[in-house]
């Protein structure tokens, strides 16, 4: 089985208090850090003895999971697994990055975030190059408020050309056109953020291929729909997994979006959807490059056509809810 994970174990918990992030400045209790790192234990365990299968495996903490010496070993040690094709984490990159050395580098990967409010912007470059001098996969970002457009900019500007740098539409801003063209300007796939994705009824990879999984093992599709599909550790969810179309009305999230059939981010992510690198530019003349809808194309990030068209839906809309099924809250912004 070619299986994709998405982890979040217990820990809520963050060393910065980002405004538009609810988990900000979070302290866990010693009891809450312990059965949290139980927990990540526990599932590595489990994803080491899948000999069997093909495993991915993204971490999405609802706090920070770097700044705590389990999650760097468990990415060490998952990167070293031959089943395991790629283990990447969601961070602030508040962490020094030596950790990494000891991680193969074929597999891991890490999606890192910057809050131009909470560190200096020195240190998370000197980080980024850190990462870029040890060839460690990885993805730069940002959340698109209007205060953060220049230090974006420097960012872009400073980062080697490899290094994709990201835009998260942020939650509840609408933007104009002009505004959008800024942000696509830095990030040519911002359009796919920009607005949320129509998804009740379309077909999504989670619930088959992908699935969500918190820290007792319980198994949800994604971490938006809270129905259950079984358990991890007793394998009861392996029954219940088969193609499935969407029962919300919106997706307004990268780690959900991302796995819906109706957009083509497999293609434009192909071999980096995990981490959200997209793939390197094609021969010249190989395939056509489109335009989707709120795009424009870049030399360095390949596009293609869109097979359904993008409405323009508000941000702040409520899902609705198709049969049972009901939305969790959505994860922190700059995931």
């Amino acid at each position: 089985m070619d299986l994709t994970l998405l982890y979040r174990g217990p820990l809520a918990s963050c060393d910065y208090d980002c405004p538009y992030c609810p988990f900000a400045k979070r302290r866990d209790s010693p009891e809450r850090l312990r059965a949290d790192r139980a927990a990540l234990e526990r599932f590595t365990a489990w994803a080491a003895a899948q000999t069997g299968d093909r495993l991915s495996v993204l971490f999405t903490p609802w706090g920070e999971g770097l700044v705590r010496s389990w999650y760097r070993r468990a990415l060490i040690e998952l990167s070293h697994l031959p089943h395991v094709r790629r283990v990447a984490i969601q961070t602030n990159l508040s962490c020094r990055t030596g950790w990494t050395a000891e991680a193969d580098p074929a597999t891991l990967a890490l999606w890192c975030t910057y809050h131009p409010d909470q560190t200096p912007y020195d240190r998370f470059l000197a980080k980024c190059r850190e990462l870029a001098a040890r060839g460690v996969r990885h993805s730069v970002g940002i959340v698109g408020l209007p205060a953060h457009l220049d230090r974006a900019r420097r960012l872009r500007a400073d980062l080697p050309d490899q290094v994709y740098l990201w835009v998260n539409a942020a939650e509840g801003h609408t933007y104009t056109d002009a505004e959008a063209a800024e942000w696509t300007a830095l990030d040519p796939l911002f359009g796919y953020s920009r607005h949320p994705h129509r998804s009740a009824g379309l077909p999504c990879r989670t619930g088959a291929s992908v699935i969500s999984v918190d820290g007792d093992g319980t198994v949800r599709r994604c971490h938006f729909v809270p129905a259950e599909l079984g358990n991890l550790y007793d394998g009861s969810y392996r029954a219940a997994l088969r193609p499935r179309r969407c029962p919300l009305a919106v997706c307004d999230c990268h780690i959900g979006y991302v796995h819906l059939e109706s957009l083509p981010l497999y293609d434009v992510f192909a071999g980096g959807v995990l981490e959200r690198i997209p793939a390197p530019p094609p021969p010249v003349g190989s395939w056509s490059v489109g335009h989707p809808v709120g795009h424009t194309a870049s030399p360095s990030i390949p596009l293609v056509t869109m097979s359904v068209t993008e409405p323009d839906v508000t941000r702040d809309v409520t899902p609705d809810v198709i049969g049972t099924e009901s939305p969790l809250p959505r994860p922190s912004p700059p995931g």
